[in-house]
């Protein structure tokens, strides 16, 4: 084993037998691996420009970003980068970023960046000649931001990727647009990023086609296809495409749907690799309070009737419309208990299918009156409204609609709260994925192209929520902690907004549909103004540093501009997974609780270990891992944030082998309850496992 792998898992050890984390050790990992490995392997160049010649030259920069800047000032970034003496603060930080992001030669066994070098190039490209905006890039990314994995990864170099995460697609009920959503997909997968696809109006199995009845397949091959193209399209053998189909709890194919999770599912319908989502109203929760049983309908029958798709229905107001309506079948009847504890059996099993709550999107979306909100993505938080494309035969022109592109970075909060102008972090943060989005065209995906064009939505999130708390002694999912969500969220939305409308006034332009939306009426400032949130404990005041909670005279004043100038984007906060970059930044994922104290990670013949950050001996009983957690205490703090963010938040739901279904379905009706927009996995621990491994050691 290498030296420093060694010094790394020496960590381990020390924690088995002593509950004590050894910091030294794990930075001595860290500063071995450079001397032994990364400083013998980077390509050494006498000088900047030397570097910065030879990297454009062999056709790994673009050279046209760096031509809109002089060298002087190019320098300039480069040495405010390198002043802040960055060091990787543990040895899997270090590791991450040089196996997953530093730009290596074409045959992989040098590399041509550091850190440092990295971060100036992404605000140099996106800053897009603005001297004044890459000068606060590169201080702030050195410092909070965190651009998405495909923005860090790809910004200026010549062969790259698109800088978006992931894309969100809808397929009609025709052949046309089935086969035209498929190429989308393989298309999509090809440039990286995940593909949420809506089936939810194709016609059911058994329905009729040209009019003969029992001729249709349903959604199950539709799917089953797709999950064929994301492998296809693996980014040259580098990585599996993946995707996640939603479908409605009413759709008449539910059953095989859930079925298609389970282990031991029939293989004409069994989904190996590809993720499942299901998308459930508020009427299917009354009627399960009720104990009655809901019907199932085909979107063929609702289209042909009502000439509205399954997808764009409020099923919640139409639902008695539509089991009265003679002229709609019934394709089934199941008690919504029995039907809902299908879904949960299958959680449990596979952890699928995501959920997302209709009618919580809908209320919570401040451009209802825009359009709707059909499904997320792959990772449950991008919420943005879609119009379904007609795509009709070759000699007839389409019709194209909105779909999605998720132009993604998030905040370190532990390191948010220290920089001396917060509302300077979001908006530097707001033009960088303003950047990002206006750079974006997906000319292969008109509807993708289309919908970030005219909708220019980004998601702003956060990372290392966990670490915070516990650096300031304060217990996740405890009254102190919701205090702090709430006045950090409330001022992360003012911030956001008044950039995005700092923005609009800049470019004169406003997102399509701003003047029906709850922006434009005030209509959405009302609840702040009516509702001023204020810090209630000594340990919030202290743990949000710089973070002002925001008043309500600055609310009015930013009520009164938006209803002026307008907002330049349409969706603004969303809070992702963050795993993969924040291991690079050494912080905690997301919104999330850790799951492990000490994680352990193998990468192909070897094992790194990653302490959580500021874990220590005194705090270690604290700093509660997520299965040892109150869940309904995670979902009051995710649903806190929740309130501040015009999308979603990914949330997993971390369980043990002792939960069962019934106790699963109240921790849903909770988070339904609460407010909740969407749920992500259900990640199950075993805990009689964990127990005997545990007394093994």
């Amino acid at each position: 084993m290498k030296e420093y792998l060694k010094l790394n898992n020496e960590v381990l050890n020390t924690y088995t037998l002593t509950k004590q984390i050894d910091r030294e050790k794990d930075r001595e990992a860290a500063r071995r691996y450079f001397l032994d490995e990364i400083n013998k392997q980077t390509v050494f160049f006498h000088n900047l420009k030397e570097k910065l010649d030879y990297l454009v030259e062999e056709g790994y920069y673009e050279e046209e970003f760096l031509k809109k800047y002089e060298f002087r000032f190019i320098k300039k970034m480069f040495n405010l980068a390198y002043s802040y003496k960055f060091r990787f603060p543990s040895f899997m930080s270090a590791f991450k970023f040089y196996n997953n992001y530093a730009l290596k030669t074409r045959d992989g066994q040098n590399y041509l960046e550091r850190y440092e070098d990295r971060i100036v190039v992404c605000a140099l490209y996106l800053a897009d000649g603005n001297e004044q905006l890459a000068e606060k890039s590169v201080k702030h990314m050195i410092e909070s931001y965190q651009p998405a994995t495909p923005t860090i990864l790809n910004c200026g170099k010549k062969a790259r990727g698109e800088f978006v995460s992931c894309f969100k697609l809808m397929v009609d009920d025709s052949m046309n647009s089935i086969s035209h959503n498929i190429g989308n997909a393989l298309q999509l997968s090809k440039l990286g990023g995940g593909v949420g696809v809506s089936l939810i109006d194709l016609r059911c199995a058994g329905d009729p086609i040209k009019e003969i009845d029992n001729r249709a397949s349903g959604v199950m091959p539709v799917a089953k296809l797709l999950e064929n193209s994301f492998s296809y399209a693996n980014q040259l053998g580098a990585r599996a495409g993946s995707g996640v189909v939603w479908l409605h709890i009413f759709h008449g194919d539910i059953i095989d749907f859930l079925s298609a999770k389970k282990p031991n599912a029939d293989e004409k319908i069994r989904l190996a690799t590809l993720s499942t989502g299901i998308v459930v109203p508020d009427i299917f929760f009354k009627l399960m309070e009720e104990d009655k049983d809901i019907f199932l309908f085909s979107p063929y029958d609702i289209k042909k009737k009502y000439g509205k798709r399954m997808s764009e229905i409020n099923m919640s107001e139409v639902y008695y419309e539509l089991l009265d309506d003679p002229n709609v079948r019934k394709i089934k009847k199941i008690s919504a208990r029995k039907l809902y504890t299908e879904v949960k059996k299958t959680q449990i099993e596979s952890g699928y299918p995501f959920e997302m709550f209709e009618d919580n999107v809908r209320k919570g979306n401040p451009l209802k009156s825009v359009g709707k909100v059909k499904i997320s993505n792959l990772c449950t938080e991008v919420l943005q409204l879609q119009e379904t494309s007609e795509i009709n035969d070759y000699d007839e022109i389409d019709i194209i609609g909105q779909d999605v592109s998720c132009n993604l970075g998030s905040t370190d909060i532990h390191n948010a709260v220290k920089v001396k102008d917060f509302g300077d972090l979001i908006e530097t943060s707001m033009q960088l994925l303003t950047s990002v989005s206006d750079a974006t065209d997906i000319s292969n995906v008109p509807s993708v192209s289309k919908g970030n064009k005219e909708m220019h939505s980004v998601g702003l999130g956060v990372m290392n929520l966990h670490g915070h708390l516990m650096a300031n002694s304060i217990i996740y999912g405890e009254q102190e902690s919701l205090n702090f969500v709430d006045v950090f969220f409330s001022a992360f939305n003012y911030h956001s907004l008044k950039s995005s409308n700092k923005i609009a006034k800049e470019k004169g332009k406003v997102f399509k549909g701003f003047e029906k939306s709850d922006y434009a009426t005030g209509e959405y400032f009302d609840w702040y103004i009516n509702n001023p949130i204020d810090i209630k404990y000594e340990k919030t005041r202290k743990a949000l540093g710089n973070v002002k909670p925001i008043t309500v005279e600055q609310w009015k004043e930013l009520k009164e501009d938006v209803m002026k100038y307008g907002l330049y984007h349409s969706y603004r906060l969303c809070v992702a997974p963050t795993g993969s970059i924040s291991y690079v930044r050494s912080a905690t994922a997301s919104l999330s609780p850790i799951t492990e104290r000490v994680e352990v990670r193998d990468y192909g013949d070897s094992r790194t270990i990653y302490p959580m950050p500021f874990l220590t001996k005194d705090n270690v009983n604290l700093y509660q891992e997520a299965y040892e957690m109150d869940m309904y205490k995670m979902v009051d703090l995710y649903a806190t944030a929740q309130k501040h963010v015009d999308q979603g938040l990914s949330m997993t739901l971390y369980i043990t082998d002792e939960w069962d279904t019934e106790m699963l379905t109240r921790l849903y009706y909770y988070a339904w309850k609460k407010g909740i927009k969407t749920t992500y996995y259900v990640r199950q621990r075993m805990r009689t496992l964990e127990e005997c491994v545990a007394c093994s050691i």
